[in-house]
């Protein structure tokens, strides 16, 4: 008998047994102080970065290591195009590709190799190297390979300016400003790189200029010709600037990534951040062995992926996303064994909580308490609103198991409290869960604080962004420097989604924030039915998101934002019966779905979306259920190589090794648990 021919009322077994066998897989890969972290790849850039600053700084080289990344490297470089794209099967970019040769040439591949003549013609025919973008124009130039003139002007004096001035730091992105901070000091310096190795890629260029190409959507003629403008004159008068004022402005750059740079963890807790602090301290004079820059270099080791024969540097590590993830599809897929693994996951989540900092949100909201979780181990200037709704929902949902959890000690269930965070290094799971027993964790607090925060930082427009409230100064995608389109962080669908369905599932559906926070996901509806996914790809994430929310709140099925949500992933459903989006999705000519592939994580999200709109007994949901159980693996798990996962649109997406390990599980729990307790929709706000 074939999954398609199983009848209803054995699927729904079918689906407990595939329920038990992914919450076993997923409990083997808890750590034992109890929380979940998994791999996070991006594409090329980052390896080839940090072998690029390994050159740059002049440390020993290390063999094995640069043996490891070129296995790498080759083993993602694309068949039918010859370079590098952004995600698996993806197209060709000229930036990402310009830096993996440049690494690949420094590792020391010869440049007669086959893999190597193909890579530089097709850098070639995009262009040649002066056709990258920004930043890898930069990195160029700190190896003496570009001319800073062809690098948008980067003035130190930036982090002097008033807040009202309409170019400063704290209207962009938290990432951006702990890119920036650093990289102002690169720029005022000029350093060039120790190179000892002597590589170059003058052979990339063609000898043709090409112009820098904007990524950013929305981008205006005026706007950018405008700043076009104050980039020529800032050039011009870059030699005249007084160097009092430089010096000034270099010692305030310092401060400020002095006060950020978050131990262990690094500036912002992702890898750009993390690198161009290093660089700037080594320009700055500050020695191999001083503390604070050896602390600073350690960070970025702490993101490497080191396997048998292949490593990588990730951009940063999630395991607080990871861990809140996976503790609700544990608890979806209940049992005494699944919901003490949740709950040793929440234990080790409570005291990440930030309580104490406030961080670079309070710019805009000084009188609202801190109370956030970040994305990383710790990044206490930055947590962000979507861990904190999704940890604070997990919570809520754990409060009436909390009297028979785990103890915050873990006693009983041989759970520590340090986190081991090297990446494959500790692999050991917990022992098995015993019965629940010992006393509990009361999350009162902690719910409290984080809603408090949470609902502290509602933009005006009744939505939420990721890290800030009204980070939305849109003009600024026209500058120069803004090529990658991802300067700002205004509000969403998905993250705002995130933050109605804790509010709801809190017992909040009729308040003037929730009214607010409503008519944004309903002006943010597309015309189709779907919402746009900023953090997740794409359309299906953010369908996901709201319809999770919407139900949450109240909405009825028939609602029209509900129904064209549901109708649009009923109309897009895969004939296997499952659900897949490409990262080609977020094209600024983006004109509708285009087919896809299926993924376990897509497919989870679409489940997970349409029994929320109360359509559990719909067959496209039954289709979706028999896929998964169908695809499931052997070790209980699903694969998947492409990228689902947001990082900046058109610029960087994310390999979530964690999706397909946590979201099919919840999605084939849920519908075992609707069918068999007769309810129409979820009573959860995810």
């Amino acid at each position: 008998m074939t999954i398609e021919t199983i009848d209803r009322a054995s699927l729904v077994n079918e689906a407990d047994a595939t329920a038990n066998r992914a919450a076993a897989a997923l409990g083997e890969l808890q750590r034992a102080d109890g929380h979940w972290v998994f791999e996070l790849e991006a594409d090329a850039t980052i390896p080839a970065e940090y072998v690029l600053l390994k050159h740059y700084l002049g440390e020993p080289r290390d063999a094995e290591i640069e043996r490891k990344i070129g296995n790498y490297l080759r083993r993602i470089q694309s068949p039918s195009h010859h370079g590098w794209g952004l995600f698996h099967g993806g197209s060709f970019d000229v930036s990402a590709s310009v830096k993996a040769y440049f690494a690949l040439k420094m590792i020391g591949d010869p440049v007669d190799a086959p893999h190597m003549v193909q890579a530089r013609a097709a850098i070639h025919k995009a262009g040649g190297a002066a056709a990258v973008n920004v930043f890898t124009r930069i990195q160029l130039a700190l190896f003496d390979c570009a001319d800073w003139k062809t690098v948008p002007t980067l003035p130190v004096d930036l982090i002097l300016l008033p807040r009202w001035f309409p170019v400063h730091l704290s209207k962009m992105s938290y990432w951006a400003r702990t890119v920036i901070v650093p990289l102002l000091v690169l720029a005022a310096k000029k350093p060039v790189a120790r190179n000892l190795s002597g590589v170059r890629v003058d052979e990339l260029y063609t000898h043709k200029r090409a112009p820098l190409e904007s990524r950013a959507a929305g981008t205006k003629r005026a706007w950018t010709a405008f700043f076009g403008g104050v980039d020529m004159v800032l050039k011009a008068a870059e030699p005249l600037w007084p160097k009092r004022t430089r010096r000034r402005a270099i010692r305030a750059c310092l401060s400020f990534v002095t006060e950020r740079l978050n131990g262990e963890d690094g500036l912002g807790a992702i890898y750009p951040a993390m690198a161009n602090s290093v660089m700037m301290l080594d320009c700055l004079g500050c020695p191999a062995d001083d503390r604070m820059r050896m602390i600073a270099r350690e960070s970025v080791e702490r993101l490497l992926v080191i396997k048998d024969d292949e490593a990588y540097c990730q951009p940063c590590v999630s395991p607080v996303w990871d861990t809140a993830l996976a503790a609700h599809a544990m608890l979806e897929a209940g049992g005494d064994e699944a919901e003490a693994r949740a709950m040793a996951g929440l234990a080790w989540l409570k005291p990440l909580q930030v309580l104490d900092v406030k961080g670079d949100w309070a710019e805009e909201k000084p009188d609202v308490r801190p109370g956030g979780w970040a994305f990383q181990y710790n990044n206490a200037h930055y947590p962000d609103l979507d861990d904190t709704a999704v940890v604070v929902m997990a919570m809520d949902r754990a409060k009436d198991l909390a009297t028979l959890s785990p103890s915050p000690s873990g006693e009983g269930l041989g759970w520590g409290r340090a986190a081991n965070r090297t990446m494959g290094a500790e692999t050991t799971s917990p022992p098995p869960a015993p019965p629940l027993k010992g006393r509990g964790e009361d999350y009162a607090e902690s719910i409290a604080r984080g809603v408090e925060w949470t609902v502290g930082l509602q933009s005006k427009d009744g939505g939420w962004g990721a890290f800030d409230a009204d980070n939305s100064y849109h003009y600024l995608n026209n500058i120069p420097f803004a090529d990658h389109g991802a300067l700002l962080d205004p509000p969403t669908s998905d993250v705002t989604a995130r933050v109605v369905s804790m509010l709801a599932q809190l017992g909040e559906t009729d308040s003037p924030r929730m009214k607010a926070a409503l008519a944004f996901l309903e002006k943010e509806q597309m015309a189709d039915g779907s919402w746009f996914g900023r953090w997740g790809v794409n359309y299906i994430y953010g369908t996901w998101s709201v319809l999770c929310a919407l139900n949450a709140a109240g909405l009825d099925a028939k609602h029209p934002m509900m129904r064209k949500g549901a109708d649009w992933l009923l109309h897009i459903q895969n004939l296997d019966g499952g659900w897949g989006e490409d990262c080609e999705s977020y094209a600024l000519d983006y004109k509708g779905y285009t087919p896809a592939p299926s993924t376990a994580s897509q497919t989870g999200w679409a489940l997970l979306a349409l029994m929320a709109a109360g359509k559990v007994d719909h067959p496209a949901v039954e289709r979706g259920v028999r896929h998964l159980i169908a695809t499931q693996a052997a070790d209980g798990l699903w694969g998947q190589e492409k990228y689902t996962g947001g990082g900046f649109p058109r610029v960087f997406y994310l390999r979530y090794h964690g999706y397909p390990a946590y979201f099919p599980l919840w999605a084939v729990a849920r519908y075992r648990n609707l069918k068999r307790s007769n309810a129409g929709r979820p009573a959860f706000g995810m």
